[in-house]
């Protein structure tokens, strides 16, 4: 019995962070389904929904939701409106003729229908330009991404199987990059950059991760240790040299790590907004996704529901290759288990 409550209640404790996490991309997808009526409604249900029309002799009649004697309510179109009844038309039977219905109508709430308003992903798509953000965004990203990769490789390659004088104490100094503040480098950095006439450019967002970044060679260092020396020697005997041996032994085993080591740096890059912001101030044909959705948001902050619907569509591609990834990461894992 205790072993039953213990993880009951460790079960409940999960369940309530998940949920935490998951409120706000629940109201996310909701509002971005939403008819804006439905925001300012007092009486509108939580998931998207408009509210409910019936076409009655070429007129559209507002649907409410009215009581009757027997306790049951029903879903009535308003015909004539009176101080103390109504009549009202059944649009599940309008044939069974006009309802009168004593009461006041302005007491009654209207009748909601379950709706999704496709329309804002559309209206968001053409009035934020998408298109251009999306490959903007793409290509800084992805030629970032590339730079980090490579580099971190390669970094990582040398300190994990090459001795060499100060190694150790020249590992501990980039590590120490990781606390550094950027805000400490960004005023050299900017001057750096405009003086070679990269502001205004992507270069600032691209070239500097092509120079390894210390978190991506700490993690990659750490996987390559675990691969076992004796492959390396191995492929010495048979006449590798260092580069064929990272691409030949060291690449292969270590995919899961590079795998990872990509995500998280696609993400970051994806989702990176201050650096875009400095670099290419004044430069909206060149801008990412992060910049462009803070311009929308700022113009468009009395309308939610197109906000919500262009931070979906801006979130669409790293949802689909985080799972992709995941995938080819587990495979990963499993074979570089058998081989090793």
């Amino acid at each position: 019995m205790r072993r039953f409550g213990a993880i009951s209640a460790v079960t409940l404790v999960a369940a309530t962070i998940v949920s935490a996490f998951l409120m706000p991309l629940a109201y996310m997808v909701a509002t971005a389904f939403k008819d804006p009526s439905q925001l300012t409604a007092v009486d509108a249900p939580l998931y998207p929904a408009a509210p409910e029309v019936f076409v009655y002799q070429g007129k559209e009649l507002k649907v409410y939701d009215v009581p009757t004697p027997d306790g049951t309510i029903h879903a009535w179109a308003l015909l004539q409106p009176h101080r103390e009844d109504a009549i009202f038309i059944d649009p599940a039977n309008p044939g069974a003729g006009e309802i009168t219905w004593i009461g006041r109508p302005r007491t009654l709430a209207q009748h909601w229908a379950f709706s999704l308003k496709v329309d804002n992903f559309t209206a968001a798509w053409e009035t934020i330009d998408f298109p251009r953000l999306f490959l903007n965004t793409f290509g800084i990203a992805g030629l970032s991404t590339v730079g980090a990769v490579l580099s971190g490789i390669c970094v990582a390659y040398g300190f994990s199987r090459f001795r060499f004088p100060g190694r150790n104490g020249l590992f501990i100094l980039m590590l120490a990059t990781i606390i550094l503040p950027f805000q400490v480098t960004l005023i050299p950095s900017y001057a750096l950059y405009l003086a070679l006439g990269w502001v205004g450019t992507w270069w600032p967002l691209i070239i500097p991760h092509f120079f390894a970044n210390a978190y991506n060679v700490f993690l990659l260092r750490q996987y390559f240790l675990t691969i076992p020396r004796e492959l390396d020697e191995a492929a010495m005997i048979d006449g590798a040299g260092p580069f064929r041996i990272l691409r030949s032994v060291i690449v292969p085993q270590a995919v899961p790590a590079i795998i990872a080591v990509t995500l998280f740096h696609f993400f970051w890059a994806w989702n990176e907004y201050f650096l875009p912001l400095i670099y290419l101030q004044g430069k909206p044909d060149l801008q990412p996704l992060a910049v462009g959705l803070a311009r929308f948001n700022a113009l468009y902050s009395q309308q939610p529901t197109l906000i919500q619907a262009a931070a979906i569509m801006a979130m669409l591609l790293p949802v689909v290759l985080f799972f992709l990834a995941q995938r080819a990461f587990m495979r990963g894992v499993v074979f570089g288990g058998v081989e090793k």
